[in-house]
């Protein structure tokens, strides 16, 4: 029954809001009383949070699939790179930041139940005992590692998200390969690391080929 209602709720937040959706919304297409509901959910944040945490449960690689695996450095953080963006551009998680982007200021609880969910610290955490793992000659506090992997998650996801949300052209399973290729390169070595990739795509990845650009 608890999972007949997060599939329900889910379905209602992604496509109604967290606004409209109700409980007795929920309780009805799920087909019970609204007592059976909240013998399981205390109430709607409750709720959302339960969804935020099933969604993320969803999309994240399954236990079994190694998260740091590569001959070199770039290779483990393309490959890592290649997983982020396979959750992150999926349908129910675009979905779900579009939801955040709509209605967080009106209800911050929702950024809040996102956050609670520990993911961003546990890829900063990796990412960071990557750095000094594997950099040999490199030496970084907790601070500095906490900051360059947060640089890391937000170059791998920042434009290839804005584009499947509409604001440009989505980048092709061939292009996001490219992409997070170079923002391997990028990130281990600069632009001294760019001059020696390949530059397959890139065209495509600057706001040039934008719709609104475009459009112009």
């Amino acid at each position: 029954m608890r999972e007949r209602i997060l599939e329900v709720a889910t379905e209602l937040f992604l496509a109604e809001g967290y606004g409209i959706t109700s409980i007795e919304a929920v309780a009805e297409r799920a087909g019970i009383s609204k007592r059976t509901f909240y013998h399981r959910f205390d109430d709607k944040a409750a709720l959302f949070a339960a969804v935020v945490h099933r969604i993320i449960e969803q999309i994240r690689p399954p236990p079994d699939v190694p998260l740091l695996e590569g001959s070199s450095p770039h290779a483990i953080l393309r490959r890592l790179a290649t997983l982020i963006l396979r959750a992150t551009l999926s349908p129910r998680a675009v979905a779900l930041h579009r939801l955040l982007i709509a209605e967080s200021t009106r209800f911050p609880i929702l950024a809040r139940a996102v956050y609670d969910e520990g993911w961003t610290h546990k890829a900063t955490k990796l990412i960071g005992d990557l750095l000094v793992r594997e950099l040999d000659g490199v030496r970084l506090s907790t601070r500095m590692r906490e900051f360059a992997a947060m640089q890391f998650l937000n170059m791998v996801v920042s434009l290839p998200r804005r584009r499947v949300m509409g604001l440009g052209v989505p980048l092709t399973p061939k292009e996001l390969e490219t992409w997070a290729d170079n923002v391997a390169n990028l990130f281990l070595h600069g632009c001294r690391g760019l001059s020696s990739a390949s530059s397959r795509g890139t065209a495509r990845f600057g706001l040039g080929r934008s719709r609104t650009d475009t459009a112009r």
